[in-house]
């Protein structure tokens, strides 16, 4: 099945803001997600995959490494800024840090931690925080509270899809 490239994707406004607490919910269950997800594999995985894919490590790392920058754009958002920081579309920091190196249950613990601080400010928000904008640095779009939030989503499924493609194409990864 083919599946669509991240920087392909578009995402229009979300008029909407009252299905804010449902993305929210699905942003807190991504660690969840990803435990199901690596329940049946061991972490002596080997961390060159064919076609210089990221590991499923490495896909974790990537989901924990961006979370800083989720949180800064919900601020400048909040804070009525121009435009939201741009991202480094190199991924510099997941190329550069060793995710390999540690356990499936570390990852999916810092990542953990580093969701709930998005989570618990997005559940401290007022109605009057959620028509603030502030302009996607690659979309070239106006975002707000709830355009952002969806964004991260749908960032969390393109990579947690990979992962089950990096599974169901790789046998040795699987627990026998």
């Amino acid at each position: 099945m083919r599946r669509t490239n991240w920087f392909d994707r578009v995402f229009p406004a979300i008029e909407d803001n009252g299905l804010l607490p449902g993305i929210i919910e699905r942003l807190e269950g991504t660690p969840a997600r990803l435990t199901e997800k690596i329940s049946k594999l061991t972490d002596d995985l080997d961390p060159q995959l064919k076609d210089n894919k990221w590991s499923v490590k490495k896909e974790i790392g990537h989901l924990a490494d961006l979370e800083p920058l989720w949180y800064e754009r919900l601020h400048q958002i909040l804070d009525a800024r121009p435009d939201m920081k741009a991202a480094d579309l190199t991924n510099r920091k997941t190329h550069e840090t060793p995710h390999d190196a540690k356990t499936f249950n570390e990852l999916i613990a810092q990542f953990r931690k580093e969701r709930q601080s998005f989570v618990a400010k997005l559940r401290s928000l007022k109605d009057e925080d959620l028509n603030k904008t502030s302009i996607h640095p690659r979309l070239g779009t106006p975002m707000k509270v709830i355009d952002l939030a969806w964004f991260v989503a749908e960032h969390d499924d393109h990579h947690i899809a990979q992962m089950t493609c990096l599974i169901n194409n790789e046998a040795n990864l699987i627990k026998q």
